[in-house]
């Protein structure tokens, strides 16, 4: 469960933005299929929208999904190590993603000024609005990790509002 009020509320808003966005795209791809089905034309910017959105989804639900251990992982491992080994490297392993999510972060908004002034096919946006998922997406990514790294490195992750152990050990 988050632990401070800051925790909840990035969590609940997290959680709700992509509630939203996962809405519009169904909605979306929902009615651009009857349009075109039914009254024999497309709208034709849904299917842009909609891949935008599934890519800004995806970057705003890697930390939530962080949160309950939804990520793949080899964990063989340091499941053999003792206990206090498998700990540290653990605690490695979250050193290492966070300094990987930062240099996306670093790049992705570099790649966003660079790619700022070309547009989208349909919409004729910047094509810097979409990209922006991916600096965003990996800081709130570290965001989430750094909330919640001690639960992280004990293995311990959310399940709706239940923290779980996964580690096999005792809480």
């Amino acid at each position: 469960m988050p632990e401070s009020r800051f925790e909840r509320y990035l969590v609940t808003a997290n959680r709700a933005i992509i509630f939203i966005m996962m809405a519009v795209m169904a909605t979306l791809v929902f009615v651009n299929v009857v349009t075109r089905y039914v009254f024999n034309f497309s709208i034709i910017w849904a299917e842009e929208v909609s891949q935008y959105l599934m890519i800004w989804i995806a970057y705003l639900g890697a930390g939530l999904a962080l949160r309950e251990g939804r990520h793949v992982a080899v964990e063989m491992l340091q499941d053999r190590l003792p206990t206090a080994l498998g700990r540290r490297v653990r605690m490695a392993v979250g050193g290492l993603v966070l300094a990987f999510l930062g240099a996306v972060t670093v790049l992705g908004f570099q790649f966003v000024v660079f790619v700022w002034n070309q547009e989208t096919p349909v919409l004729n946006i910047s094509l810097g609005i979409p990209s922006l998922a991916i600096p965003i997406g990996a800081l709130l990514f570290a965001l989430h990790l750094l909330l919640m790294f001690r639960n992280y490195v004990g293995r311990q992750y959310a399940r709706g509002y239940i923290l779980e152990d996964l580690s096999g050990e005792e809480a």
